[in-house]
């Protein structure tokens, strides 16, 4: 882990052991580095982190999933399967402001790192669980993937084309957002942890997330709108707000309001549309819902993508073209905001997303490349007391595990 870059950022001086794999635990981890915090990754020996293996693509080994969720991190390998290894994780939790697990339940127990057992001897940590499922429950015992929370909690019932199958959003949603919901409770536990120096155990699942994703269309069903289904986008509580197909390509129009609805009629030359009192609101647009649309997709087919996108910025109507990945990443807004930060080391072979909060003065973005598979043991072995034939010791026992390349680099 290289040096810190010289800053002030929120999260300054906040320690993280971060012992969860795959994506959801290391994305909310690297948002709290992003922050400022001394984020400590945990892994297994051999191949460490589940994600070190999602692939292809790899670059120069490394997977491109990997990097995009561990930037700013350091890696220690220690095996929990021996005490040596336990103890020097408990170590490290001894000195730790957030501790951070996925892992199950009873091997938590076993291994002496529940929330009870770490809080007994740190009242003031910041223990957090991320789950499938949530740490209460009948099915509090499964393991859980995004696949698998999108399933359940009804987010892929409504996905998909109309009258198709039921579709996954393709992308780690569950994970990421589950991440992003991990880090804000971390955050505000870490807050009271400074005023009060008391702790907190915090239980974060991707079914919960993905409930919450869902909570509009399960409070409108709730409240009487029919069971939902894949409509390809057609079916939001807006009446004009979905794909249509240009002369050339498909954009998005976003109608949210009258106001903007007169506009867009008067810009369409669709003003018999705007005339129409049935039409005068949002309850009339959805009730005339499929009338409204053919004749604007009629309109909108007469016209290039461009055209169109120049008319909704001349009246203020949120409007998009549906872009491929090789066009967001030239995205000229994407570009100016450096949303897209290059892998250090990686000779433009990989990429991360910059986190989606931007501070004044923090503007500068943290960007330290994944680490290597225990790069930082030794090092972080020495920090924590342990001398360095105690370090040595370890690593010969096989308790504790230093990459080739941090070890050739100290020699």
């Amino acid at each position: 882990m290289s040096a810190r870059p010289n800053s002030d950022r929120p999260l300054d001086g906040v320690r993280v052991i971060d012992l969860t794999t795959s994506y959801a635990g290391p994305t909310a981890s690297m948002y709290l580095a992003d922050l400022g915090a001394t984020v400590i990754k945990v892994e297994r020996p051999g191949g460490g982190d589940d994600a070190r293996g999602w692939g292809p693509p790899f670059v120069d080994g490394t997977s491109a999933w990997f990097a995009t969720a561990n930037r700013n991190k350091a890696s220690v390998v220690l095996d929990l399967g021996q005490e040596p290894g336990r103890d020097a994780l408990r170590r490290l939790v001894g000195s730790a402001d957030v501790f951070m697990q996925n892992m199950n339940p009873s091997k938590l127990q076993r291994l002496g790192i529940d929330a009870e057992s770490l809080l007994a001897r740190r009242p003031s940590l910041v223990y957090c669980a991320l789950s499938g499922f949530g740490l209460d429950g009948p099915d509090s015992h499964l393991p859980g993937y995004d696949l698998v929370a999108q399933a359940r909690s009804g987010l892929m019932s409504v996905t998909g084309e109309l009258g198709r199958a039921p579709q996954r959003v393709s992308t780690a949603l569950s994970d990421v957002v589950t991440g992003m919901c991990a880090a804000i409770a971390i955050s505000a536990a870490l807050v009271r942890q400074a005023r009060r120096g008391t702790g907190e155990i915090i239980d974060v699942s991707l079914l919960d997330t993905d409930l919450a994703l869902m909570a509009p269309r399960i409070g409108a069903f709730h409240a009487g709108d029919p069971e939902p289904a894949p409509s390809g986008g057609t079916d939001s509580v807006l009446a004009v707000y979905q794909p249509f197909q240009t002369a050339d390509r498909v954009i998005v129009i976003a109608i949210g309001n009258d106001a903007m609805w007169q506009r867009f009629c008067a810009a369409t030359g669709l003003e018999d549309l705007g005339a129409d009192p049935d039409l005068r609101d949002n309850t009339g647009r959805r009730a005339h819902r499929t009338r409204v649309t053919e004749r604007i997709g009629q309109v909108l087919a007469t016209r290039k993508a461009a055209d169109w996108l120049a008319v909704m910025e001349a009246v203020s109507v949120p409007a998009a073209m549906v872009q491929s990945l090789s066009e967001v990443v030239e995205d000229p807004q994407v570009v100016a905001r450096g949303a897209l930060m290059e892998v250090p080391g990686s000779n433009g072979g990989l990429v991360t997303v910059r986190s989606p909060f931007r501070l004044r003065t923090s503007m500068d973005p943290r960007n330290e490349a994944s680490p290597a598979l225990g790069a930082d043991t030794e090092r972080v072995l020495l920090e924590l007391g342990y001398t360095p034939d105690e370090a040595a010791e370890l690593a010969r026992r096989g308790s504790a595990a230093a990459a080739p390349s941090a070890r050739e680099a100290t020699s």
